[in-house]
C-alpha cells in the first residue's frame, strides 16, 4: 500500500533564521566588494603604509581606500597602528581574523584570474545574442 502522501510541508523561515541571513549579508558585503578584496590581497604579506596600498590598488581613490580601510578596522579583518614619529606613521595589517579570510579571498582572485578569458568570452556571446535579438 502506498502512503497518501510523502511530502513534507516547507515551513517558511523563522525570525532566527532571517535575521542569521541578513547578518551574514552584511559580512560578504564587506568582504565581497571589490576594494575590500583588493586592500586583503595586498595586505596578505604583511603590514603596509595607506600610501604603499594606494599605489598598489590600480584606481582607488583616497576617498575610497580611507572608507575600506575604516570598514574592514571596524569589522575586525584589519588593525590600524600609529607611530608616534613626525610626520606620524600609519601601518595596515590583517588581523588573525583577517588572515583567515586572506586564503578564501586569495582562491577567488586565483580563480578569476585563472578564467578571465572564458569569462570574457561568455559575456562576448551573451552580448552578441542580446543585440542580435534587439
Amino acid at each position: 500500500m502506498k502512503p497518501e502522501n510523502t511530502r513534507v510541508p516547507v515551513l517558511p523561515p523563522s525570525p532566527a533564521q532571517h535575521e542569521g541571513c541578513r547578518g551574514v549579508a552584511s559580512v560578504l558585503a564587506r568582504v565581497g566588494d571589490k576594494w575590500s578584496v583588493f586592500v586583503i590581497m595586498m595586505l596578505f604579506d604583511g603590514p603596509k603604509r595607506f600610501n604603499e596600498i594606494k599605489r598598489l590598488i590600480d584606481g582607488i581613490s583616497q576617498r575610497m581606500l580611507t572608507l575600506t580601510l575604516r570598514g574592514l578596522e571596524r569589522d575586525g579583518l584589519v588593525t590600524r597602528t600609529v607611530f608616534p614619529t613626525i610626520p606620524p606613521r600609519v601601518d595596515y595589517e590583517l588581523t588573525d581574523l583577517g588572515r583567515g579570510l586572506s586564503q578564501p579571498v586569495m582562491a577567488l582572485g586565483e580563480w578569476a584570474k585563472n578564467h578571465q578569458i572564458e569569462i570574457e568570452t561568455a559575456r562576448a556571446r551573451f552580448d552578441g545574442r542580446r543585440e542580435a535579438a534587439e
